[in-house]
Formats: C-alpha cells, structure tokens, sequence
C-alpha cells in the first residue's frame, strides 16, 4: 500500500515519540493495520498487523523475563511467573499504548471505528505487540531491547513495588550492626559496567574498614540491598533465621 505525505507525517510524529526511526518505514505501517481495515478496503490484499503482533508478543515476554530476571536477583521462579503474567497481558500493554498516543495512529474500519475500536484494550494491547514485532525486525533485539525499555521501565517497577514481598537487608545488617559494633557501615561502589540506559553496579559494605560482603544490580540501591544481604550470609544471621 503507497503512504501518502499525510499517513508519512503521521508515521514520523509517532517515531518521535518512540525514539526509532524505521529503515522501512512500510513494516511500521503495517504494523497498525487492524484486520477490519483489510476487510473495508478490498485493494490492499487482506493486509493486517496480526503477523507482526505474533512475533511481537514473543519478543515482548523474553524482554520482560531478562528485565525481571536482572532488576531483582531475589525473586523465587514461582514469583517470577506470576509477575511476568501480570505485566505481560492485555491491561499492561494498552496503558504503555495510550501513554504514546498509539490509537490515534490506527488504521481500521468505520464500524470499528464507530464502536469505539480506537480506544479499546485487546486493540490497543495487539498493536503494540505489532509496533515491537516491527522493531524488531527492522533493527535487531538489542534495539528493541532499548525501546521497550523506555516505554515499559516505569509500569514494570510499578509492577515490583506493588507485587514484591520485598525483605529489606539493609534494615537487617543495619539493625544487627548496632547490637554489634559501635563502627557505622558504609556502602562503596566498586565498578560499574554498562551504558546508562542499563548499568550494573558492583558495590561492596564495610564496618569501618572491615569488609563485610558484595552486591551486584541493575540500580545502586538494588546492588546496595544484595552486599547487605551477602553480608548478613556470610555472618550467620540468614542461616540463623531459617533455622
């Protein structure tokens, strides 16, 4: 199907917005394709964006399952599923949609459009499956990988916060130290590795200058949460408590 210089603008409004530009500008066109476009409009050979949102939904969960696995090391597989079911579903992927406008560069048919197509879930969450499946093949899964980030990053930790039972080693080792030692404890980043879009920090705790343990994460306070723990490991005190 050509694009006229009106859909072309359109189509570069919404690469703005995601930050990619297309080498072919036709996959991210048909990648909102809603399948009654196809069925109003007999010339365009029963185009839709169906294809494209199979391989974006595969993508977009191996995506989701690496950002899960690296952003919180402490999280039992069971957990991990039922986290990554919560983000990877329907809701989730139409709120990032209406974050970026999505619907209002559909194309689908009247009747659709008249019962309120453009706005609804199952097309919204289908069509950014679409638009990460077209990515995906016209870049590589690195690309992506940076894309999703960008605009799933704040639903996913809104996701952890709200789901994880999260145990604060901090507060532990702190609490344990002042039963223990009249030295404070200091937190000190050893290296970090990455570009700022993803970063891993590597950062060691002391009591005074005695070394207590190590913590690697995807933030400093993730990092910081995993010497901790490391510490009260290597001092007894987990083993302890589970016994």
């Amino acid at each position: 199907m050509k694009i006229n210089d009106k859909r072309l603008k359109l189509l570069k409004e919404f690469e703005n917005k995601i930050d990619y530009k297309f080498k072919d500008i036709e996959l991210l066109n048909l990648a909102f394709f809603h399948s009654s476009y196809a069925n109003e409009n007999k010339n365009i050979n029963n185009l839709s964006n169906e294809r494209l949102e199979f391989l974006g939904d595969s993508v977009v969960d191996l995506i989701v399952s690496d950002m899960l696995y690296k952003l919180q090391q402490d999280i039992p597989e069971g957990e991990m599923t039922k986290l990554r079911s919560q983000m990877v579903c329907e809701s989730s992927f139409a709120f990032v949609a209406r974050n970026i406008g999505l619907g209002k560069y559909l194309l689908m048919g009247k009747g659709e459009e008249l019962s309120g197509g453009r706005n609804r879930n199952s097309i919204l969450a289908d069509t950014f499956e679409a638009v990460c499946g077209a990515i995906y093949l016209d870049s590589s899964f690195d690309t992506i990988y940076k894309s999703l980030s960008k605009l799933f990053y704040n639903t996913f930790l809104n996701h952890l916060e709200n789901n994880i039972k999260f145990i604060d080693y901090k507060t532990k080792l702190q609490e344990y130290n002042q039963q223990n030692s009249p030295i404070k404890l200091k937190y000190r980043i050893k290296k970090e590795e990455g570009p700022d879009h993803d970063k891993t920090f590597y950062i060691d705790v002391y009591e005074g200058a005695r070394y207590l343990g190590s913590g690697v994460g995807k933030s400093k306070k993730a990092a910081e949460q995993n010497a901790a723990k490391d510490a009260l490991t290597r001092s007894g005190v987990l083993n302890e408590e589970k016994n």
